[in-house]
């Protein structure tokens, strides 16, 4: 089936980026070519790639991006600034297809479509199972992916779904890493993500390598395939016990008497600033009027993940359900698909309540 070439311009070559020939010319993009040598399987693949800051790139690898929800579409957005061939494919065709429109890329109907286009494959969805059924199957990303190229999950899943998916991988020929990320569509949006934790052989990271760079500010290899996964869920434990903690805080001081945006800003300049209090200043002061980044349904998500590999490990993990607790009942409270930060907004409707009892 055919592809849907979206916009015009510097992508729009992209149909003819994957002839036999060795160099690939940027047809009516001049400044993005392809610079591909054999391996040993025959296949090219990517020498180097340098973005300059112009957002153009030279040598740059052909990158699919599959699922297109708030952080793929971040991700894509960061992808098309510096200048790489974009490659689209989501379960919903219409967001992938005007994610393309926007970005001049390429939507596929299937992600064994797009995966077969890419260099790179990152997926990024909300949980296991779409996990396992972006990749599998005749029309998954693995009946797709071409040798030489590596597949990178960077959804908050369990290192045992990324381990899972290594044999099929590596019997294509083709690499794996999971790389989740810490920070929100904003940030993946113009590169400027916190961290990426990187887990899988050190050949297949050091090819993934300059892709994340232009994603995130920090980028670690933290270990073998799965590491990556496992510090995801760890870094979780953090953001969320944060999270509660901060939206008891400010109900607190607001109770006493305090401005809410001073109580904020105090906290924010304390020592106990991080930088989750800059990135959700404005949930937290406009919870009804700011774009909501993460769910609190993706919040339970993870905290029951996290609660999961913890048993798992037996590792202590009290905090983790207590805040599991009050996610729940903020999700009964304000709505599943509320941001997360509206633990808050549940706290503040709490006290209200208890005091006209």
């Amino acid at each position: 089936m055919a592809a849907i070439v979206c916009g015009s311009g510097r992508l729009q070559w992209i149909r003819r980026l994957h002839s036999e020939a060795g160099a690939v010319g940027a047809g009516d993009a001049p400044h993005i070519q392809m610079a591909r040598r054999k391996g040993k399987d025959g296949d090219g693949y990517p020498l180097r790639f340098r973005a300059r800051m112009t957002g153009r790139a030279t040598n740059a690898p052909i990158v699919a991006v599959l699922g297109t929800g708030r952080m793929g579409s971040g991700i894509a957005r960061a992808i098309a600034r510096n200048g790489m061939p974009l490659h689209l494919f989501d379960i919903r065709p219409e967001p992938a297809m005007a994610l393309a429109a926007e970005l001049g890329g390429v939507a596929w109907p299937t992600a064994a479509e797009a995966a077969s286009h890419a260099d790179i494959c990152i997926s990024m969805v909300p949980d296991h199972s779409a996990v396992e059924t972006l990749y599998r199957g005749p029309k998954g990303l693995i009946a797709g992916i071409r040798s030489g190229s590596v597949a990178v999950d960077m959804s908050t899943v369990l290192p045992s779904t990324i381990l899972s998916l290594e044999s099929s991988i590596r019997s294509r020929g083709a690499g794996i890493l999971d790389a989740p990320v810490s920070g929100n569509p904003r940030a993946a949006a113009t590169g400027t993500m916190t961290a990426v934790m990187v887990g899988g052989i050190a050949a297949d990271f050091e090819r993934a390598r300059p892709l994340f760079e232009l994603l995130a500010k920090r980028v670690f290899h933290v270990g073998p395939l799965g590491s990556g996964a496992a510090m995801k869920l760890a870094h979780q434990v953090v953001i969320f016990g944060l999270n509660e903690a901060l939206s008891e805080a400010l109900v607190m001081a607001e109770l006493a008497g305090i401005d809410r945006a001073v109580a904020y800003e105090i906290l924010s300049s304390s020592a106990v600033a991080a930088p989750l209090l800059q990135i959700k200043r404005d949930a937290f002061l406009r919870p009804e009027s700011t774009p909501v980044a993460f769910t609190l349904q993706l919040a339970e998500k993870d905290l029951r993940l996290v609660s999961e590999f913890a048993a798992g490990l037996g590792a202590p993990a009290q905090q983790v359900l207590t805040n599991l607790d009050i996610v729940l009942k903020a999700e009964a409270d304000v709505g599943p698909e509320a941001d997360y930060a509206s633990v808050a907004v549940h706290l503040r409707r709490a006290v209200q309540q208890a005091r006209r009892q």
